[in-house]
């Protein structure tokens, strides 16, 4: 998450916890200078009204403004457990209302907790996952990777590569679930390859969500799959020119596409269109789908890839017929 936002979301708890709250503490709490936080408080200003009181006096908030859910960590949960059993042994006196509080906290904590996972089952009956036809049928393990997402949580998969035909076991911490083409994937920093990955949900045959929160590296969405036609990436750019037939270019032009080509309409109908990419595998496959309709112009190269590919499929078929 982003610092400033991650500092603005943790200033109007503070301020909502510690009505009355001064700069300085805020500085503190936040790790940031106090000018900083009034240019932080500017913009909070910007959509609740934050009053600041008469001189000495430091920050509320006006009127009904509330942050919820109270979205508490199991770290945070076992700060304050730790809390209780310590004022259970201490035996000092505490102000009225602190136990019937801390119920309300940890009841509301256990009903948001039931009604999370309550939404993670519904979504493990709604969302349905195909297996690879040489597969034995593997469980969902949707929901739980969901889970692991959305509450930053390591997980311990049995996971086969395809490129390696191997099975095994990985840590992962899985940062974002990708839908591409019918299928789910996961993008993760794995352990035994020290490195982000990309992994296919369908080629999970085990899964487990591990306790804690992962500490989480720094990684850029945009940047890891920049260039990338669907969900391969390639190490080199490709820039490829293809002009769709009259018949299909309508069709084109309605593609959902993770990458935006620069198209033009042609006199006849046709479509000029122009991506960069940064593998070719994924992009020839999608092209293949519309046959003669589309013609490679550029590269050169691949052009006459596909006129060797052609030649192949007729030589194939011509065989067939005479035999």
């Amino acid at each position: 998450m982003d610092n400033q936002l991650y500092r603005l979301l943790k200033l109007i708890t503070l301020i909502q916890a510690y009505p009355g709250i001064r700069a300085k503490r805020l500085a503190a709490e936040c790790e940031v200078t106090e000018r900083t936080i009034y240019r932080d408080i500017d913009r909070l200003a910007q959509i609740t009204t934050i009053s600041k009181g008469r001189r000495g006096e430091g920050y509320r908030f006006v009127g009904q403004f509330a942050l919820y859910p109270l979205d508490l960590t199991e770290e945070e949960i076992a700060g304050l457990q730790a809390v209780a059993a310590w004022v259970e042994t201490a035996h000092r006196p505490l102000p009225p209302g602190w136990k019937t509080a801390y119920q309300k906290v940890m009841a509301a904590h256990a009903k948001e907790k039931k009604v999370n996972q309550g939404f993670l089952e519904r979504v493990g009956d709604v969302v349905r996952l195909g297996n690879p036809a040489w597969a034995p049928e593997t469980p969902n393990v949707f929901p739980e990777l969901l889970q692991a997402v959305i509450h930053r949580r390591p997980v311990k998969a049995l996971y086969h590569s395809q490129s390696r035909d191997q099975t095994g076991w990985r840590r992962i911490d899985p940062y974002y679930l990708i839908p591409r083409e019918h299928r789910f994937y996961v993008i993760g920093y794995c352990h035994t390859r020290k490195e982000f990955r990309t992994f296919r949900v369908s080629r999970f045959h085990e899964l487990r969500v591990l306790d804690g929160e992962y500490e989480k590296r720094p990684f850029d969405l945009n940047e890891y799959m920049k260039y990338t036609w669907s969900i391969e990436r390639g190490a080199s750019l490709i820039r490829f020119v293809v002009k769709f037939s009259p018949k299909v270019a309508r069709y084109v032009k309605e593609e959902e596409l993770f990458l935006r080509p620069q198209i033009r309409e042609l006199p006849d109908g046709s479509l000029w269109f122009q991506v960069v990419v940064n593998g070719a595998s994924e992009f020839l496959r999608w092209l293949w789908t519309y046959g003669p309709d589309a013609e490679i112009l550029e590269p050169k190269q691949y052009r006459d890839h596909m006129v060797g590919i052609l030649r192949q499929w007729l030589e194939k078929y011509e065989r067939v017929q005479q035999g």
